[in-house]
Formats: structure tokens, sequence, C-alpha cells
């Protein structure tokens, strides 16, 4: 199973980003094979739609699952409609949250956990 987890920086020790949409990184985490990709966010400095851009990288790279702080209203309905589980209140580093998650100790959206626009202006790696 492939997990897109939202990220400060480049792989499993970097500090999860609490934001989904403008996190700096989307960290893709292949379960079976236990390797991980660091892919830079481009929607991380868009002036609108970062949500829906980054949940389209997330759709891209065939994710099953995603791993964040929060996610907005767009970026949960654009992972919702591509039947991506995503699942918030991660924080620590990446690596301490697959292993949270592994552990079901994350909670699985039913809607977005923050409102539009949450993440703007906060600049980069900010909650």
């Amino acid at each position: 199973m492939k997990i897109a987890i939202s990220s400060q920086g480049e792989g499993l020790e970097a500090m999860v980003d609490s934001r989904f949409g403008r996190c700096a990184y989307l960290i893709i985490y292949d379960s079976e094979t236990k390797k991980a990709e660091s892919l830079p966010n481009p929607a991380s400095q868009a002036t609108g739609g970062a949500g829906i851009l980054a949940a389209q990288m997330a759709v891209d790279n065939h994710v099953e699952v995603v791993i964040t702080g929060n996610a907005g209203p767009n970026a949960f309905q654009t992972l919702n409609q591509a039947h991506i589980k995503v699942y918030a209140g991660a924080s620590g580093t990446v690596k301490d949250s697959l292993e949270k998650f592994e552990n079901g100790q994350l909670n699985q959206l039913s809607d977005s956990s923050v409102p539009r626009h949450f993440g703007m202006g906060q600049g980069k790696g900010g909650s």
C-alpha cells in the first residue's frame, strides 16, 4: 500500500507538516517495500487551490492513504472522490506517524478537519 505523509522536509526523520495542501513535501511510503520517496510539493507556494493540487499529486502517485495534521475541504473532497483514506492528527516525525497509523492511533476523517484557507499565510513548515 502506498501512503502519502505531509512533511516539512525530506525523509522519514522529517517532521510532519500539519498542513496537507501547503506542506513542503509529500513523502510517498510503500508499506510493502518499506521504501520512501520525498516529493517536493509544488502547491506549497500556490496562490490558490493548494489542497486540490496536493491531492492530485497523491492521486497521480497511486496513494491509498494520506496521513497529515489537517486536511481542508477541497483537499478532502478531492481525496475522497479518488477513494483515498485520510488520517489526521499526525505530529512528530514521518516515521512516528507511520507507526501510529500502523497501530491504529490516528483518526480517519469523514470530512475536512479545518476550514478553507487554513494553511495560507503561515509560511513554510508552520501549523
